[in-house]
């Protein structure tokens, strides 16, 4: 059994210690460039959806198209019908190298920020930090989209948008094992 097969088991236990009912959404991006063979966050997100003992309250939207309003809009609708508790977005950052946890979107000099609290969200991970640069490009249109939906609707949920590095051999069981603390930490947060 892998460290990744065991965190995920740890974070059934808590799921079902703390009688959590929290419908998570994770989104991922497809590729946009033709250079790229596959979209790191979408690579992430295939990864978890291989976990057989993660719970079922996840729902996944994978490979959103990298459109500045189809992606928004995409999300929103999935939103919209499964009014999750938590929203994880993600998307790739090629030159990163680290997960990174974006504390904020801009659209013009509307500046819209997570109500997550991020310190301890990524308090003692090796491979994930905190970021105030979204990117200028469609994960930062999704995100700021999201929030200002969250905010305009008054729904309860809470959103974070992630970058995720390239995938190697050599990083991407710690990319995982830290993806799944941030995910149940968020979780556990907002059951609080």
């Amino acid at each position: 059994m892998t460290d990744i097969d065991l965190l995920a088991l740890y974070y059934q236990y808590q799921y079902y210690c703390t009688n959590m009912t929290a419908k998570i959404l994770l989104t991922s991006f497809d590729t946009w460039l033709p250079h790229q063979q596959s979209n790191s966050s979408d690579d992430l997100l295939a990864k978890i959806s291989q976990i057989k003992s993660l719970p079922d309250s996840l729902t996944f939207l994978r490979k959103l198209p990298v459109d500045f309003q189809l992606a928004p809009n995409l999300a929103i609708a999935q939103i919209n019908q499964l009014q999750p508790d938590t929203i994880i977005c993600c998307g790739m950052a090629e030159s990163r190298q680290k997960l990174t946890v974006e504390s904020c979107a801009c659209c013009d000099s509307d500046i819209r920020k997570t109500a997550v609290n991020l310190e301890p969200l990524v308090a003692d991970l090796a491979a994930t930090e905190i970021s105030h640069e979204a990117g200028k490009f469609v994960c930062e249109a999704l995100y700021y989209a999201v929030l200002k939906h969250i905010c305009d609707s008054q729904i309860a949920a809470k959103c974070i948008f992630v970058h995720v590095p390239i995938l190697t051999p050599d990083n991407a069981d710690r990319i995982v094992a830290d993806f799944l603390l941030v995910m149940r930490r968020l979780t556990l947060a907002i059951n609080k």
